[in-house]
């Protein structure tokens, strides 16, 4: 789905109709994507389309040209007070919705699992690492070049740029893989490596963890495929949809697809929905071979053709 499509409002229309319909209830779905602000934009379309459905019941007026509400309107009596029912307990109970980025269902899981998900009590979840980074960096960089007369062939600021990258993003490949000892590749390969040494003895050292950190325990905790935290997991939201999938990286498809397309107990209902043009964003994370692994993956495939932010008068 491109942009301006309506990505967000084709979720929001799924809820919809999965609570009216009474395929589930609005606390067995899990909503999940990639920023704090799509998550309240999310939240907020998902409410607004909840409560304008219920209100079309009594005001067929409300409707409008939208397509899944004329669908709810259209039935048998008994159905039609079913279908507003549900959506008034939905609106009533609508807290109990788990609509989320990525970290905040990671933590809220391994917090849930327990033992299951090798969570730790005592551990403190900090929002950034950048100080110890920044601390590990002044180490590394003066206990390798502290001691050269010429000009170190890894120059400071980009050693820090190097370190920021490389915790940033967990499953960056290192590359060239066989550098010149000695040239500028080499010297900033070997630094990476020893930074993502360091900073993992630091983070155990201090009790502390970094939000990827939750992403690479869950997905331990579901590696096995008769992992208890897969079953309670699947169990838990039989109903699964991730706005934005192209920011998706590979660790973060490894937990949805592990807890939810591969399931022990039989998979949930996942729908995943993005614009793999979008995937070239790649200092967002975004990561186009994943997008198309899972791709590969899906049962059933839609596109979503119509862009309703413009119009051919304007793009002519």
């Amino acid at each position: 789905a491109s942009a301006g499509t309506g990505k967000t409002f084709a979720l929001a229309g799924l809820v919809t109709r999965y609570i009216a319909e009474g395929v589930a209830t609005l606390d067995q779905m899990l909503l999940i994507t990639f920023s704090r602000a799509a998550t309240q934009e999310l939240r907020d379309r998902v409410r607004r389309q909840i409560s304008d459905a219920y209100r079309a019941f009594d005001d067929p007026t409300v409707a409008g040209d939208n397509q899944v509400i004329a669908h709810l309107l259209d039935g048998p009596a008994a159905e039609l007070a079913a279908r507003k029912e549900r959506l008034g307990d939905a609106l009533a109970g609508f807290d109990a919705a788990t609509i989320a980025t990525i970290h905040q269902f990671c933590n809220l899981v391994l917090t849930s699992l327990g033992v299951a998900g090798d969570a730790d009590a005592g551990v403190e979840l900090v929002e950034s690492l950048d100080e110890l980074i920044v601390e590990i960096v002044d180490d590394l960089y003066l206990s390798r070049f502290g001691k050269e007369r010429d000009e170190p062939p890894l120059p400071y600021k980009r050693a820090l740029k190097i370190a920021r990258e490389v915790v940033a993003n967990p499953s960056t490949e290192l590359r060239p893989s066989d550098p010149e000892p000695d040239s500028y590749a080499g010297a900033s390969i070997d630094f990476a490596k020893a930074v993502r040494v360091e900073i993992e003895t630091r983070k155990r050292r201090q009790g502390i963890l970094g939000y990827d950190d939750l992403l690479s325990r869950l997905a331990d905790a579901l590696k096995d495929e008769d992992s208890p935290a897969r079953q309670r997991m699947s169990e838990r939201w039989p109903i699964v949809m991730v706005d934005e999938f192209q920011d998706t990286d590979p660790v973060q498809w490894q937990v949805i697809d592990r807890a939810f397309n591969r399931a022990a107990s039989g998979a949930s209902t996942l729908v995943l929905i993005g614009d793999p043009k979008q995937a070239i964003y790649s200092f967002r994370g975004g990561d186009l071979h994943t997008y198309l692994n899972a791709a590969d993956t899906a049962g059933h495939k839609q596109t979503m053709q119509t862009n309703w932010r413009t119009d051919a008068a304007l793009v002519d």
